[in-house]
């Protein structure tokens, strides 16, 4: 998971996310695929990713396996997680407030030195 690594932060994750740009490709749909990758997924931080992307219209704030036999849920869920991305904004650290900027859809990472 991408969290933010400045010394001597404990609370790095999830990382805010300012929206400048962003860009919606489409992406082969694969049910299997996503029925993998749920029980991965930090549900409500991809919500809060999801609402600052604005693609969390018709995901539920509680989510259970049993919403992955729904097509319209397996559709939504596969537009939001693979479908929409930030090409242009900033990863803002949630105890900082150091934005990371992100163009061309690649985050900066990198920490000043008096950061590492």
């Amino acid at each position: 998971m991408l969290s933010c690594h400045i010394k001597g932060v404990r609370n790095g994750y999830p990382f805010i996310i300012e929206v400048g740009k962003l860009a919606e490709h489409e992406a082969d749909f694969d049910a299997d695929f996503l029925k993998h990758i749920f029980p991965r997924i930090n549900w409500p931080a991809f919500l809060q990713g999801a609402q600052a992307m604005n693609c969390r219209e018709g995901l539920p704030e509680e989510a259970t396996e049993a919403l992955l036999e729904d097509e319209g849920f397996q559709k939504t869920f596969h537009h939001a997680l693979l479908e929409v991305e930030l090409e242009e904004g900033a990863l803002v650290c949630p105890e900082t407030g150091r934005k990371f900027p992100v163009a061309k859809g690649i985050p900066n990472m990198l920490l000043n030195e008096d950061e590492c």
